[in-house]
């Protein structure tokens, strides 16, 4: 039995920008340093904060849950995309981030004896994540499959050593 999967082609955009004045306005981005200031002064600290590069930027109500996993080898991040398919799907690095972007369009006509019906449904989203410094981004690679959408982000050789415990003796 053939599995029925489709690669997704990873793009890399390079470019610098110089001032902070230049990088885009990002008033959620903003507003979420400043809660995460606040946390920090009241010395509750990060009791309920994910790691700084699974938030994803900028928050939207149709944006799509992912579900991010860490392997000694890799970062993965899953997304379910019902009813999308891998031409409405983009997956790009750029800056040090990696960018989910996608776009839905569905259109459904019946046309009965009693009535017609003619509906449209547009949507898009985009999740956007800061890189770990360990990911090795010339070999991301996405697949989609059954309306899953799987970026896979290995570690770059020297973040993939085994951890060496350490014994803890008594004084």
């Amino acid at each position: 039995m053939a599995q029925n999967i489709s690669n997704v082609p990873v793009t890399q955009e390079k470019r610098s920008v110089s001032s902070p004045a230049l990088q885009p306005w990002q008033p959620l981005e903003s507003l979420h340093r400043e809660i995460d200031r606040l946390f920090d002064e009241f010395g509750l600290g990060s009791w309920a904060r994910e790691p700084l590069w699974w938030h994803n930027v900028p928050w939207g109500a149709g944006a799509p849950a992912v579900d991010v996993a860490e392997s000694e080898k890799a970062y993965e991040i899953t997304a379910e995309l019902p009813g999308m398919d891998e031409k409405s799907i983009e997956v790009k690095i750029s800056n040090g981030s990696l960018t989910i972007k996608g776009e839905k369009q569905e259109e459904k006509e019946e046309k009965k004896k009693n009535y017609y019906l003619h509906e449209r449904h547009f949507g898009s989203f985009e999740r956007r994540f800061a890189l770990p410094d360990d990911v090795d981004t010339n070999k991301i690679e996405a697949a989609f499959k059954k309306g899953v959408l799987t970026v896979t982000l290995p570690k770059k050789p020297e973040a993939q050593k085994p951890s060496k415990k350490i014994e803890v003796k008594a004084a």
